[in-house]
């Protein structure tokens, strides 16, 4: 495992946010905006499903990749990274899933 993964990625990303269009596929998709990060979020997610489908658990772990590097760059466009969701997972650790989820009902 490498732990320093996320934080180079959220260097990069944070780089690609000014940098021109033509220079890399993270710059143009920053240029085309939020809709065009969602729609790749939401495509590489469709991915995934499909893969675990297929049942090969290596084309299952490539997806599942493209869809945690397009979620990084959707919380990077929100000036967000991925330690505010480690932080949120370990604010959640040892909590029952179904208390915390009643935790966020609204009435």
């Amino acid at each position: 495992m490498n732990p320093d993964i996320l934080q180079r990625l959220t260097e990069t990303l944070a780089a690609r946010k000014t940098a021109a269009p033509e220079s890399s596929y993270v710059a143009r998709l920053f240029s085309k905006g939020e809709d065009a990060i969602l729609k790749k979020v939401g495509e590489e997610a469709t991915e995934v499903i499909l893969a675990s489908k297929e049942g090969d658990k290596s084309h299952l772990v490539y997806e599942i990749a493209d869809l945690w590097f397009h979620c990084m760059v959707l919380l990077s466009h929100h000036q967000l990274s991925a330690e505010n969701v480690l932080d949120e997972l370990a604010r959640r650790e040892g909590l029952s899933g179904l208390a915390e989820k009643q935790s966020r009902k609204k009435d």
